[in-house]
């Protein structure tokens, strides 16, 4: 198990934001995910903070609908924004940002892929 991190990330660091419920398994996962590579990232509880519109619209735009909600909800797109920021559970989670990349749902070899160009550029 890696050391405990601080707070601080350093330069070297990337900036990476996991947005999810903290009861989510798959949440959890993410996080731990990038802890074990010693990597600080900013977690947003949805559940205590909606997700803001712009941060939303970021996601739809860039993965649309259907790729953002779980398959059993309707993709109404007209009202999905307001339907997500009412109840997050409605979003595959998590959500994960690095710079103007975005996924949503476990997805570990793009966050891979992430830290290994992360770490190219920091060489």
């Amino acid at each position: 198990m890696p050391a405990p991190l601080g707070k601080t990330p350093t330069r070297k660091m990337p900036k990476i934001d996991v947005l999810g419920l903290k009861g989510s398994q798959s949440t959890r996962a993410a996080v731990r995910f990038f802890r074990e590579r010693r990597i600080v990232v900013r977690f947003v509880d949805l559940g205590k903070t909606p997700i803001d519109p712009a941060d939303l619209r970021r996601f739809l735009d860039k993965l649309g609908a259907a790729a953002l909600t779980d398959p059993d909800t309707a993709s109404n797109r007209g009202g999905l924004v307001a339907l997500i920021r009412a109840d997050p559970g409605l979003l595959r989670l998590p959500l994960v940002r690095y710079g103007d990349d975005v996924t949503a749902g476990p997805a570990e070899p793009t966050w891979t892929a992430w830290l290994a160009r992360s770490n190219r550029g920091a060489g």
